[in-house]
C-alpha cells in the first residue's frame, strides 16, 4: 500500500545574537514542526538568504555586526523570503522604516512565543497562497486570476504584478496582495480591520498599525504624487477606497 510521504517542513532562518533566546525560539519553533537555522549575526544571514536556504526569517534588528534594517535591506535585493522583524526598540519609526525596506510583520519585544508562531505562519500562509494563486473565501487573492485595468494602471494577479504606464512597481508579495484586495473592492470603503483580516485570515490586534506603512508604500509605487492620492483615498474614521475612476 502506498503511503503519501510528509510534506518538508519548512525552512526557517532565525537572525538573533540573544543566545538564550535563540536557543528558545529554535526548540519552541522545531517542537512547531519547522527547521530552524540559527544565525548570530546579519553577515551571515545575508549568505543563508542569497543562498535560498530559508521560506521565512525571523531578524532582529539589533545584531553585533550590522543593522537589521540593512540586513533586511540586502535581503530584500536578492529574495522576496517573507520577513518577520522582532525589535526591542522603543521607537516606532523602526518598525515603520523596516516595514518600507520590505519587512511582512514586525513583533516587538518582549513577546510571547504563541504570537510570534501565529505571525510566522500567517506570512508563510500568504506566500503559499500566492504561490498556488489561490485565497480564502473572504476576497484575498483566489483561484481566479484577474487582469484589472484602471486607467494607467495594470493589476494582474496571476503574474503578481502590478505596472503604472507599463512600467513594474515594485511591491513585497505583502503589498500587492493588499493591493489586489482593495483593487478588487473598488468603490468600496475597507477599515483596517477588514483589510487585516481579509489578508491574513486571523483578527488583528488595535494596536497594529503597519497596515498604514504599507498603504504608504503601494501609494509610493502606484500614485503620480502620493501625497495627493488619486487611487488609494484614504476615508477619514473609516478605513481605505480604491477609485473606480482614476484618470
Amino acid at each position: 500500500m502506498m503511503t503519501t510521504p510528509p510534506e518538508p517542513a519548512n525552512r526557517i532562518l532565525l537572525v538573533e545574537d540573544d543566545p538564550r533566546l535563540a536557543d528558545m525560539l529554535t526548540e519552541y519553533l522545531t517542537q512547531a514542526g519547522f527547521r530552524v537555522t540559527h544565525a548570530p549575526n546579519g553577515r551571515e544571514a545575508v549568505v543563508h538568504i542569497a543562498a535560498g536556504q530559508a521560506d521565512a526569517v525571523i531578524l532582529d534588528l539589533m545584531l553585533p555586526d550590522m543593522d537589521g534594517l540593512d540586513v533586511c535591506r540586502q535581503a530584500r535585493a536578492v529574495s522576496d523570503v517573507p520577513v518577520l522583524m522582532l525589535t526591542a526598540r522603543g521607537d516606532a519609526i523602526d518598525r515603520i522604516v523596516g516595514l518600507e525596506m520590505g519587512a511582512d510583520d514586525y513583533l516587538p519585544k518582549p513577546f510571547e512565543p504563541r504570537e510570534l508562531l501565529a505571525r510566522l505562519r500567517a506570512i508563510l500562509r500568504r506566500r503559499v497562497d500566492v504561490g498556488l494563486g489561490r485565497a480564502d473565501q473572504r476576497g484575498g487573492p483566489s483561484g481566479s486570476h484577474d487582469f484589472l485595468r484602471f486607467g494607467r494602471l495594470e493589476i494582474d494577479s496571476a503574474s503578481h504584478s502590478a505596472k503604472l504606464d507599463g512600467v513594474p512597481c515594485e511591491l513585497t508579495a505583502y503589498q500587492f496582495d493588499l493591493l489586489l484586495v482593495l483593487a478588487r473592492h473598488a468603490g468600496r470603503v475597507l477599515s483596517r480591520d477588514s483589510l487585516m483580516e481579509l489578508l491574513k485570515g486571523e483578527p488583528i490586534e488595535a494596536f497594529d498599525r503597519s497596515i498604514d506603512v504599507h498603504m504608504s508604500r503601494i501609494r509610493a509605487a502606484v500614485e503620480d504624487d502620493p501625497k495627493k492620492p488619486r487611487r488609494i483615498i484614504t476615508v477619514r474614521g473609516a478605513g481605505y477606497l480604491f477609485a473606480k475612476v482614476q484618470d
